[in-house]
């Protein structure tokens, strides 16, 4: 999705949200109501948000909720590839490509925070081919980029 493209947000989150239920379905494993209300809060926005963040949230429906909670949450999620951590923020956002095959460079902005991921395959492989040069194996690439979106430019 092009930074500048305005699109129907909750078109966008009720894409994700099915896409959840058929990536779980597919991969046998459950997406509970915990897991897809946590992942329905991240689908709020383009904005990463943070585990505590999201524990602030669900707290408000759950007063009971434990930060455990959420990281377990977060794992299922990440694990199912659902969503993306943003190392740099330790923060979390919806993965957009969910049940495809894929390698993603994520773009955030650090002017209104919004982040978004985008295909990079052929960047992972050029790099993953330069490294196996240098008879190096790597186990996991991270690319986040930071700078402006085009709105913020």
């Amino acid at each position: 999705m092009p930074l500048q493209t305005i699109h129907d947000h909750k078109g966008c989150m009720n894409d994700a949200l099915k896409t959840a239920e058929k990536v779980c379905v597919e991969k046998g494993v459950r997406l509970t109501a915990l897991r897809k209300r946590i992942l329905e809060i991240i689908c709020t926005s383009h904005k990463a948000v943070g585990a505590y963040a999201l524990l602030d949230i669900f707290k408000q429906e759950d007063p009971k909720a434990k930060p455990v909670t959420i990281y377990r949450a977060l794992d299922f999620l990440m694990d199912a590839g659902l969503v993306h951590k943003i190392e740099s923020l330790n923060a979390y956002i919806a993965c957009m490509q969910a049940g495809n095959q894929h390698k993603t460079a994520i773009l955030i902005c650090d002017e209104c925070s919004n982040a978004y991921e985008i295909e990079a395959s052929s960047f992972y492989e050029g790099l993953f081919q330069a490294s196996k040069e240098q008879n190096f194996s790597p186990d996991y690439l991270i690319v986040e980029l930071h700078g402006r979106c085009a709105k913020c430019h």
